[in-house]
């Protein structure tokens, strides 16, 4: 009994069976979903610097994170932070399972799923997707060229990077980063922070796919999302 207990905070063990099934699941949710991010779209004007900070504290806003230096002048960025009452440990399996194919990304599946995404989210880690290596793919969405793994330090800090010089195309047009850190708050507590940052030369498709406006509103919503369910997802993995 103790060994399983140690097994399951040690996170190599599918979730509680108290933890609920992953949510963001049904049209309701996807429709409350759509109306977050109109709200958020209009709103844009009057909250979107406290918006790009959400979380974070001033401190965690300015400090350097893994995968900062893959775009070390980006065009805009947002910092977001959580609390999470469980270790890194107990954190990073469900970090480093994400993907379309994998584990999804503990969003809202069914809003998604309506444009193609294919994401079915787990609420178990996932043993086949615990032992990536740098390079390997990850996928946003099936057609869409995918992210790679570039940073890759258990259990502190994980970075995907993206840039069409991955499909063949021009490493200048557009680059963006999706970066994870987990920083110790304490005795079996965690900081999880999620950082992105984005860099694009003119041009409509580029400011259209990796500019701040439509996307971060959007981003918004469903990292906020992401990061509320990947701490319930933790925290009862480990108590």
């Amino acid at each position: 009994m103790r060994h399983a207990a140690q097994t399951r905070r040690n996170g190599t063990t599918p979730a509680s069976p108290r933890s609920r099934p992953p949510g963001g699941v049904g049209v309701i949710q996807a429709l409350a979903a759509v109306g977050q991010m109109i709200w958020h779209i209009l709103a844009t004007p009057f909250i979107v610097r406290r918006r790009l900070h959400w979380g974070a504290t001033p401190d965690e806003v300015v400090a350097a994170l893994p995968g900062d230096d893959l775009i070390p002048n980006p065009k805009w960025s947002f910092t977001y932070g959580v609390d999470v009452a469980a270790p890194p440990e107990s954190v990073w399996p469900w970090i480093v399972q994400i993907g379309q194919g994998r584990g999804g990304f503990y969003s809202y599946q069914t809003l998604e799923n309506m444009v193609g995404c294919d994401i079915h989210n787990t609420a178990e880690i996932m043993p086949e997707h615990q032992h990536p290596h740098v390079g390997d793919e990850v996928r946003l969405h099936p057609k869409a060229p995918a992210m790679r793994i570039a940073v890759l330090d258990q259990p502190a800090g994980f970075v995907l990077h993206g840039a069409p010089a991955d499909v063949g195309g021009d490493a200048s047009t557009a680059t963006s980063t999706w970066q994870f850190a987990l920083r110790p708050a304490g005795t079996g507590r965690t900081r999880l922070l999620m950082r992105g940052r984005s860099d694009y030369t003119p041009g409509f498709v580029n400011r259209l796919a990796f500019g701040r406006f439509p996307l971060e509103p959007i981003m918004f919503v469903m990292s906020r999302k992401m990061l509320t369910e990947i701490t319930r997802l933790a925290e009862a993995s480990y108590h």
